[in-house]
């Protein structure tokens, strides 16, 4: 029986992360967590200011472009100015996204059109750009953040719970057929963490914070580290033989109580 060793199994080291959505929240949390395990990150997002400071604050071995992914049409040139300046991407996290509260009734087709072509559309652009060259090197991970709202219902959400649904199908077809070629697909499903983004919805809803705590059994929020090893596990060879699956961080509310 092959044996790895610690700390060696879960090294980054020669690996190459393109992150979405990563100048902040849970994206700039993977991309730390990924760096420090030793691969080279390169973060995806709209927004200039904060993508500079995320990879200042990151060092050497990050970099940044900007670029909005529901431009399907330039995720083409984006991969290729990429792999030019940096080499190849070995690893892919999908984790770009936008939120939309609203009750079903009330969401329009734009709306809902506009979440899905984040969500879904987008990281599907991508993945289609990038899988190529994973295939052709027998090696590669691709991350998808999907979210409660794919396990169990959630009101006034329906188009994002909508497209992180499709997300989960998404990712168990692709494993299906990529598992072939060596490169996993894989989601982690977060719970409610301790970002600024949910710390502004509380905020604005005061018992919110109160009702999702006594609803998670380890009754507290998780930190964005928390999915940041959790994706460092999935694209490390320590879950060489995981594909297609998702995998909660929680706090246990995925359990259902």
């Amino acid at each position: 029986m092959k044996t790895s060793t610690f700390p060696e199994v879960f090294s980054l080291h020669g690996e190459h992360a393109l992150i979405t959505g990563g100048g902040t929240g849970i994206g700039l949390a993977i991309a730390h967590a990924m760096h420090a395990a030793g691969a080279r990150v390169v973060l995806i997002g709209r927004r200039e200011a904060e993508l500079a400071d995320a990879v200042r604050s990151l060092g050497d071995r990050a970099s940044y472009v900007v670029h909005d992914i529901t431009k399907f049409s330039e995720a083409a040139g984006l991969i290729a100015r990429i792999t030019k300046e940096h080499g190849p991407i070995t690893c892919l996290v999908n984790n770009a996204g936008m939120h939309l509260k609203k009750p079903a009734i009330e969401t329009s087709p734009e709306e809902f059109q506009q979440v899905m072509n984040t969500h879904i559309f987008g990281a599907h652009a991508l993945s289609q750009v990038v899988l190529p060259g994973m295939i052709e090197r027998k090696h590669g991970n691709v991350i998808f953040i999907a979210s409660m709202a794919s396990l169990f219902g959630i009101p006034l959400v329906v188009a994002y719970a909508a497209a992180k649904s499709a997300m989960i199908g998404m990712i168990r077809t692709m494993a299906t057929e990529l598992s072939p070629h060596n490169v996993r697909v894989n989601a982690i499903a977060p719970g409610w963490i301790d970002t600024a983004m949910s710390r502004k919805a509380f905020a604005g809803d005061p018992n919110r914070k109160s009702k999702i705590i006594s609803r998670t059994p380890m009754a507290r929020l998780g930190d964005p580290e928390d999915v940041g090893w959790a994706a460092v596990y999935i694209a490390s060879s320590a879950a060489k033989f995981v594909t297609g699956s998702i995998l909660p961080v929680d706090g246990g509310v995925a359990m259902g109580f």
